[in-house]
């Protein structure tokens, strides 16, 4: 009896079924990187002063450019360079007293400058941007500037608090419904952060959002690559991230193009109600082949997954549908879908499932350590180095341009190398890189720059491969699930990572990049453990996980799928 992937070989591994499924599924996996990233300008901090009415009357008055305002009116930078004078405090002085003349008003006051009091700024702040950002609009600085790490973390909140939930729904009623609800629910959360009134109604539909919009993306993840075959399930899945590139170098177009928070918003928000076009049901639409081509019949339920729930009309149903849209020869007569197991009944996920056996709770630890890991250094390398103080734009575009060699590296060496030493190795180059920048100096910052850019690239390896590995190490029942819950250690280290950066920074600047250096290595050391998958099935049952990295054994648990070939039913 031929097993899925042995099916997928006679209708087609990745013919024209799979490509249109993939390039619908790749959509999602762009329209996620400004969920992900889109704080970067949606947050931005322009530079800003506190505003006094008083002073800007005088500054009118006077017919003063606004470098002699700033140079009259504003605080110097405090020690050592400290802008925080500068920005948070103003000078405790009445700009309406008619003693103040039009050079150097203050001097009368007193002979230096800083030995003149300051106030907090009463009045709100002046900012030096054309356009707006949250930070603008409800005046996240000085005190408050606290506020844009906990409208970060409240995203990264929901992806952790979503993971269980979104992940059993996709296992537990299938990836399809999950992809269009979570879809849907994103789409309409993120016209909600446009409009919001207040900061407050602002952090809740950003953790709602947050709740939803990595489980479609991960349920995009997860159909794929049970879509193809054997063959091509690493090269869809690895491409499919690259998408999530892609969107991030559109953001960075889009955002140049609009620069205000809300309409910027609602411009990464709105796409996305068209990808329910893509489940609507095509009886509503008529039977024109073109229609049928754009609606249900792109992106069907996984036919694993309706194995595994004993669907078997909707797995003929399917296989027949992909068979005729990649030219193959039609299966006349697929009779019987078998789960050949002891019990009968069909499996639901649960979490227990990802610790129940010896092998797959070891694979869940160490792929939790690998999410984590992998977080914090890819949030703290970026965080570490800091603002540059160039164009906001063309950085972030740069920075999004690096991960696309780290796809072509992945393409080259898996199917050379597999997937577990690469992934060890490029933990090791990034905790490496870590360990060189500790003893650096900084006045060689080109050199910095360079060995951080190196880590970035490890570490942005290690993501797409991590999720890769995530999914071939767990059944088919739970594989969802198992994506999920692992990868909500990534969301973990994302909430405490703009804290424990910064902290550590302030007792020693060198004391993060031990920290990333050490999660590197041992991350590197742990990824040895996990079992090769090259060249291996993607498992369907628990005894087939538990069994990934020993000798084969006669696949006596496994779906199969009987076919009563054309010739055969003539017989």
């Amino acid at each position: 009896m031929p097993t899925v992937d042995d099916i997928l070989e006679q209708v087609g591994e990745f013919g024209w079924f799979q490509k249109q499924a993939f390039l619908t599924l790749c959509l999602l996996s762009a329209a996620f990187a400004p969920v992900y990233v889109g704080i970067v300008f949606l947050a931005f901090t322009p530079d800003h002063r506190c505003l006094s009415p008083g002073a800007a009357e005088l500054s009118r008055r006077c017919g003063w450019s606004a470098a002699e305002e700033l140079n009259y009116t504003v605080p110097g930078p405090g020690p050592a360079g400290d802008a925080f004078p500068r920005q948070c405090r103003s000078y405790a002085v009445d700009w309406n007293q008619s003693a103040l003349g039009c050079v150097d008003p203050l001097a009368g006051l007193a002979a230096n400058r800083s030995h003149l009091p300051l106030g907090p700024c009463l009045h709100g702040w002046a900012y030096d941007t054309p356009g707006s950002s949250i930070v603008t609009e409800f005046n996240l600085v000085c005190d408050n500037s606290w506020k844009v790490d906990l409208f970060q973390s409240c995203v990264n909140l929901g992806f952790f608090l979503g993971s269980l939930g979104v992940g059993y729904i996709a296992d537990r009623f299938g990836r399809k419904l999950c992809l269009l609800a979570t879809s849907l629910t994103s789409a309409v959360l993120g016209v909600l952060t446009a409009v919001a009134p207040n900061y407050t109604s602002l952090l809740l539909f950003r953790l709602l959002q947050g709740l939803v919009s990595k489980g479609s993306w991960t349920s995009g993840y997860v159909l794929i690559t049970e879509f193809v075959g054997m063959g091509y399930r690493r090269m869809v899945a690895i491409l499919y991230q690259m998408a999530f590139t892609v969107g991030l170098v559109v953001l960075s177009g889009v955002a140049y193009a609009i620069p205000h928070w809300r309409w910027l918003q609602l411009a990464i928000s709105l796409p996305t109600f068209l990808f329910l076009l893509y489940y609507w049901p095509a009886v509503l639409w008529g039977s024109h082949p073109v229609v049928r081509l754009c609606v249900c019949r792109c992106v069907p339920e996984s036919p694993r997954w309706l194995l595994s729930q004993k669907r078997n009309a909707q797995v003929m149903k399917i296989m027949g549908h992909i068979a005729q849209k990649n030219g193959k020869s039609p299966l006349a007569d697929l009779k019987m879908l078998s789960l050949k197991e002891d019990v009968t009944e069909k499996l639901s996920p649960s979490f227990v499932d990802l610790f129940r056996t010896p092998q797959l709770r070891k694979h869940t630890f160490i792929l939790m350590y690998l999410w984590f890991t992998s977080s914090v250094l890819y949030q703290g390398l970026i965080m570490h180095v800091g603002a540059t103080g160039g164009n906001l734009y063309l950085d972030f575009l740069y920075s999004a341009l690096v991960e696309f060699p780290a796809a072509f590296i992945i393409l080259a060496t898996i199917d050379r190398f597999g997937l577990i030493r690469p992934l060890a190795t490029s933990n090791l180059v990034a905790g490496t890189a870590c360990f060189i920048m500790i003893f650096i100096s900084h006045d060689l910052h080109w050199l910095n720059i360079t060995v951080a850019c190196v880590g970035r690239m490890g570490i942005t390896i290690v993501f797409q491969m991590v999720c890769l590995v995530n999914a071939e190490l767990y059944p088919t029942f739970v594989r969802n699930l198992g994506v999920m819950v692992c990868s909500s250690l990534c969301d973990l280290g994302g909430i405490i990572t703009p804290f424990l950066v910064f902290r550590l920074m302030g007792v020693w600047q060198g004391l993060p990049l031990t920290l990333f250096a050490g999660l590197g290595l041992v991350a590197g050391g742990m990824a040895l453990l996990l079992p090769e998958t090259k060249g291996i099935t993607l498992p369907e049952t628990i005894e087939d996980a538990e069994n990934l990295g020993k000798i084969a054994k006669p696949k006596e648990n496994m779906i199969y799928l009987q076919i009563q070939t054309s010739e055969c039913a003539g017989t």
